[in-house]
């Protein structure tokens, strides 16, 4: 169940990787400026705003199935529309289109998952969403290397046209699975969800379990407004994680990579947009790999530890891309491959902590009673973050490199710097506030929160 319904993070993955490999031969094909790019990139984080905003209140009403065979519909005809577009304006609006289900499908996939999943291994089963998000972006890198063609600018319609398949593959898979439990449960259709909480649950806890389920919804029968949950004292700690994890999961920059590392590269040095469209593929190859392994860790190792090997990881491997950039005319193909190593290294720690952490963090900390409302701000978070990285990101070094008297090289690398000391502040932060939810019924942490308890105490 879990396997089919993270296919929607493989679309997640696809339809936000694929840009990265389209760029350089958009620009050629229709002469679209570095603005226009970062303008048509952002439209999609846009329109996955207003997914995510959206889909909290639908997913509650029409259930999470529902709706996530609604975004695999969108992601369908999505695909289509960015294939066919004819200039930046359609490509402008159908990325928000496809942005939609984009954002829905990264608030309601992970919610599923959680709500169908043991708690002792909810971890692993939601961090699937995340390994199927990087395999997506795999998939796409490879598909643009394979499509790529410096004789033929067009080539970048057909990497569109690809994102076909993995909507099929959701659209279907969906249709066999079942609703989730706990939501049938709040629509008084007991029989259905014990039927269905039979097939991956202790027989020996499934009464426990359900009456359990009862007293949360029947608590959460008057489910709480937005405006209420902003008012709700206890609601602090909850909207706080959601929010928190989800800046500094993106001030990281690691959007900045998956949706330009083609340009980066080719400011380090890499000579045409083919050879930086393959350098992409070790990012992908890179980012699946280490996905995977923090599927064996996050519920061994726990959230925390995690959150710290990740965050210093990168702070270490972001300070090495900045020196190698601000060395690279001495270092020639040297700083150019340590660009690249330290740029995989980066990808690694944030695959094994960061990545899965954000999304797991929102669907573990809010109660039911506002888990909808409380996932969908999470997710609105995430998207906010990552328009504003992607949106900036060529503006900010085209600032510093104005400052360092127009050496492009230092102002690539002073982002980088800045990149790196938001994963300081959030090591601080994670010390101070990241709470261990680790094998945790979603009970129990909502118990801890109307105790008035601290994030770290948890």
């Amino acid at each position: 169940m879990a396997a089919i319904a993270a296919t929607g993070g493989l679309l997640f993955g696809f339809d936000t990787g694929v840009i990265s490999g389209a760029i350089p031969f958009m620009q050629a094909d229709l002469n679209i400026t570095d603005n226009e790019i970062e303008n048509i990139t952002t439209f999609a984080l846009i329109g996955a705003m207003i997914g995510a905003l959206v889909s909290g209140a639908l997913s509650d009403r029409f259930g999470r199935r529902t709706v996530i065979l609604v975004a695999a519909l969108i992601f369908l005809v999505g695909a289509l529309w960015c294939g066919i577009a004819p200039d930046v304006t359609h490509l402008m609006l159908a990325r928000i289109f496809l942005g939609i289900g984009i954002g829905i499908a990264s608030f309601s996939t992970p919610l599923y998952i959680a709500e169908i999943s043991p708690a002792r291994i909810r971890g692993t089963l939601v961090s699937m969403f995340q390994l199927l998000i990087t395999v997506g972006l795999l998939g796409a890198f490879l598909s643009d290397s394979a499509i790529a063609d410096n004789t033929n600018n067009s080539c970048w319609r057909t990497m569109f046209y690809v994102g076909v398949v993995p909507a099929i593959i959701l659209l279907v898979g969906m249709l066999i699975l079942p609703e989730s439990p706990r939501w049938l449960l709040s629509k008084q259709r007991e029989d259905e969800a014990r039927k269905i909480m039979c097939k991956y649950e202790d027989p020996a806890v499934i009464e426990t379990e359900v009456e359990s389920m009862k007293r949360d919804l029947q608590e959460a029968s008057n489910q709480m407004s937005l405006a209420e949950t902003f008012k709700s004292r206890w609601m602090f700690y909850p909207m706080m994680l959601a929010v928190l994890i989800m800046f500094f999961q993106q001030a990281v920059g690691i959007n900045t990579v998956i949706y330009y590392g083609p340009s980066i590269f080719q400011k380090a040095g890499f000579a045409d947009s083919e050879a930086a469209v393959m350098a992409q593929v070790s990012v992908g190859v890179v980012n699946v790999i280490f996905t995977i392994v923090s599927l064996f860790l996050i519920d061994k190792l726990g959230r925390r530890k995690l959150f710290f090997l990740g965050m210093i990881g990168m702070v270490v491997t972001l300070l090495m891309i900045a020196f190698c950039f601000t060395n690279l005319d001495t270092m020639g193909d040297t700083g150019r491959y340590g660009i690249v190593c330290s740029m995989l290294g980066y990808i690694a720690f944030f695959a094994v902590s960061m990545g899965p952490l954000g999304w797991l963090i929102i669907t573990e900390v809010f109660p039911i009673r506002v888990r909808g409302v409380g996932s969908s701000i999470g997710s609105v978070a995430n998207w906010t973050f990552n328009s504003l990285i992607v949106w900036t990101f060529f503006k900010m070094i085209t600032s510093f490199t104005n400052h360092f008297n127009g050496n492009e090289s230092y102002g690539t690398a002073g982002v980088f710097c800045v990149f790196a000391l938001v994963a300081m502040a959030g090591i601080v932060w994670g010390y101070l506030y990241l709470p261990e939810t680790r094998g945790k019924k979603l009970e129990d942490i909502e118990a801890h929160w109307k105790k008035g308890g601290h994030p770290k105490d948890l």
